[in-house]
């Protein structure tokens, strides 16, 4: 069960988790790195979290596996002030899902 949730999350968290890898190897400056910390990352994230929430519904472990994907990258990249990025991305991921999964719902309804 939990090994076949994971496995359709995969398309979704390969996604994310470049973002949390690949994307900061580019970044050359704070400033770099804030807009990556602040708008790109957390944009990944709420599109691939809303299409998996339209296509699968609302599952509250994806956005703990975001944040789980993301706390190494803190000591990557980061520092210890970027903790607060793991419960921003879960937050963002969690929104995102829910409201994929809402609009789901309602197109579901819309069909019948």
């Amino acid at each position: 069960m939990i090994l076949k949730r994971l496995k359709q999350m995969m398309p979704y968290l390969i996604v994310i988790i470049p973002s949390f890898y690949l994307f900061p190897l580019f970044a050359k400056d704070t400033g770099s790195f804030m807009l990556l910390l602040l708008f790109i990352t957390p944009l990944v994230c709420f599109i691939s979290a809303l299409l998996y929430g339209m296509k699968k519904g609302i599952d509250f472990s994806f956005p703990l596996l975001t944040g789980f994907f993301f706390a190494p990258t803190i000591f990557i990249y980061y520092n210890e002030s970027a903790w607060v990025y793991i419960v921003m991305f879960a937050i963002i991921t969690l929104v995102g899902n829910c409201l994929g999964a809402l609009l789901f719902q309602k197109q579901g309804n819309t069909e019948s």
